[in-house]
């Protein structure tokens, strides 16, 4: 079977399992569709285990082929960030522009760390002599807050502006400040390089600042090209060449792709909605742009619930993976409230800001894909054949799928207090 068969596959499979929600189920498309690839799995894994392993194979060979690593950071992400920036209100940004900043640096640095030196010392005293570089490691790619996760549930429960302003602008802002650090300490971990004070501000100021500024390039010029657009689909089309061959050339530029998606959503969505398009191209920007956030989504969900068929357990991953889970929640914790001490000097927040941030900061694909980029063969318990790739992939693993599962689907009681509350400060 092709790539395009599979994905056209999943696609529909996706599309099935989100038909039947809203019949049965209810719950949030993007979390129903993660349950039921996971169910899926299971199916398949416990088939194998009963005789039918041509199954269990085949299906892990397809998803194999599809490269999740690939196709989510080199293919959708474009998509799914520049879907995301559209709907962000400037307005909104420019009121809680501190906060953000402080979520989406300092908190992220702050969390990066904590996890790394816990993980370190919870695997001393378990026994399990994982290098200190590899649990810093596994801070850095688990601390940033995944937008395309948080988008597709937080978003639509329609939370207090400022809280929902904060959560959304932190996870679409924190991946540059990310890689920056997973560079970082990748480099440090496996390539042996020359890491200093001058290297590290040297790809900040490339990778990052670089590609907001190509964003506001790349965002300018689509405003005047849909301005001087003659008819709305000429306009929607247009809006096609921001996450494909600009988000590409951001690639080849070496700049930040992600953030240059951001950037220029939240021009056109803000600045070219306004004065670019004709009414009609208004209409079918939010129709068109939602339903390629609803489709992709569901795809890279069921990917996500899928690829555990490509992993082999130990009894050590087990440990570690159920581990993971409170050490990442209380470092986002800590994280969120440290940060709140500063901002309540300042303004009066929702009582219910830190536990809907803490709880609402979900992991999801790019986390996975950035654990994949590690390489494998760095054994830590040679004579099970369990190296650090397999120990960053599990643990990650176990706290998207938390953090999706869990922490998705039961923020909703947490959101309708902070609602309930707002409600009645403005009556």
């Amino acid at each position: 079977m092709t790539v395009y068969a599979t994905l056209c596959f999943l696609g529909a499979a996706a599309i099935l399992i989100a038909f039947l929600n809203t019949k049965i189920g209810k719950m949030q498309n993007t979390i129903a569709i993660t349950a039921g690839s996971l169910i899926l799995s299971l199916i398949i894994v416990i088939a194998g285990k009963n005789g039918f392993t041509a199954l269990e194979t085949h299906a892990a060979e397809q998803l194999v082929k599809i490269d999740f690593n690939s196709f989510l950071l080199d293919g959708i992400l474009g998509f799914l960030l520049f879907a995301g920036g559209l709907n962000i209100k400037i307005s909104n940004i420019k009121d809680q522009k501190w906060e953000i900043t402080v979520l989406a640096l300092g908190a992220t640095l702050f969390s990066t760390f904590f996890i790394g030196y816990v993980l370190f010392y919870s695997c001393q005293l378990l026994g399990f002599q994982f290098d200190l570089i590899y649990c810093l490691l596994f801070g850095a790619l688990i601390s940033p807050t995944d937008p395309i996760a948080v988008l597709a549930i937080v978003k639509k429960l329609n939370a207090p502006k400022r809280i929902s302003t904060q959560i959304e602008g932190e996870s679409l802002f924190n991946d540059g400040f990310g890689l920056v650090i997973f560079i970082t300490l990748y480099s440090i971990a496996f390539s042996g390089g020359d890491v200093s004070v001058a290297s590290v501000s040297g790809v900040f100021l490339h990778e990052a600042i670089g590609g907001i500024v190509y964003g506001l390039v790349l965002g300018v010029l689509f405003h005047f090209l849909i301005r001087a657009a003659n008819d709305h689909s000429m306009e929607l089309l247009l809006t096609i060449g921001i996450p494909t061959a600009g988000y590409v050339l951001a690639g080849t530029l070496g700049v930040s792709g992600p953030l240059a998606m951001v950037v220029s959503g939240i021009m056109i969505g803000n600045w070219t909605r306004i004065k670019g398009f004709s009414d009609e191209g208004k209409v079918l920007l939010d129709g068109f742009w939602e339903l390629v956030d609803e489709f992709l989504n569901g795809i890279l969900f069921l990917l996500i619930g899928l690829s555990m068929l490509q992993y082999s357990f130990h009894q050590e991953d087990w440990i570690l993976m159920v581990i993971a889970i409170p050490i990442v929640l209380i470092a986002r914790y800590l994280s969120i409230k440290l940060s709140y001490v500063g901002f309540q000097r300042f303004r009066q927040y929702n009582p219910y800001s830190v536990s809907i941030l803490t709880w609402g900061g979900l992991r999801g694909g790019l986390a996975l894909a950035m654990a994949m980029v590690i390489p494998a063969g760095v054994m830590v318990i040679p004579d099970k054949q369990i190296d650090v790739r397999e120990i960053i992939l599990v643990m990650t693993y176990s706290v998207v799928f938390f953090s999706i599962l869990i922490q998705g689907s039961s923020i909703v009681p947490l959101i309708n207090k902070a609602k309930a509350w707002q409600e009645k400060q403005d009556s």
